[in-house]
C-alpha cells in the first residue's frame, strides 16, 4: 500500500513539476503514469550500474555527478515516451532534482 502512495505522490509530483517548469512537458495524466513508472524502473534497474561504474568521476567531483546521471536517465526516459518532453539538459537536471525533492517529501509525508 505504502508504495502505490509513493507513486501516486511521484505520478502528481511530475505533473506538478511539468505545470511549473516550461522546459518540461507531460501531455496527459496517462502519460504521467507511464513516465512515472519508466522513471522508478530507471532509478532502480539502471542507476545503481552507472553509479558504480562512474564511481571515480563522481569520487572526484564529491557527488556531484550523480546529478548528471539522475538528469541523464531522465533525459532518456523522455527521449522514447511520446507526449514527455525535456527541452535539454538543464531542464532534465532541474526535473530530476524536483523530482527527487518531492519524491522525499511524500516518502516522508507517508510514514
Amino acid at each position: 500500500m505504502v508504495f502505490i502512495a509513493r507513486f501516486l505522490f511521484t505520478v502528481l509530483g511530475l505533473m506538478v513539476i511539468a505545470e511549473i517548469l516550461p522546459g518540461i512537458t507531460v501531455d496527459n495524466v496517462y502519460i504521467a503514469f507511464i513516465a512515472a513508472f519508466v522513471l522508478a524502473l530507471l532509478n532502480a534497474v539502471v542507476r545503481p550500474v552507472l553509479l558504480i561504474l562512474t564511481l571515480p568521476i563522481t569520487v572526484i567531483t564529491l557527488g556531484l555527478f550523480a546529478f548528471v546521471i539522475s538528469a541523464l536517465l531522465f533525459m532518456f526516459a523522455a527521449s522514447f515516451l511520446d507526449g514527455f518532453a525535456v527541452d535539454g539538459f538543464w531542464w532534465a537536471l532541474i526535473g530530476s532534482v524536483s523530482m527527487t525533492i518531492v519524491s522525499t517529501i511524500g516518502t516522508k509525508w507517508i510514514k
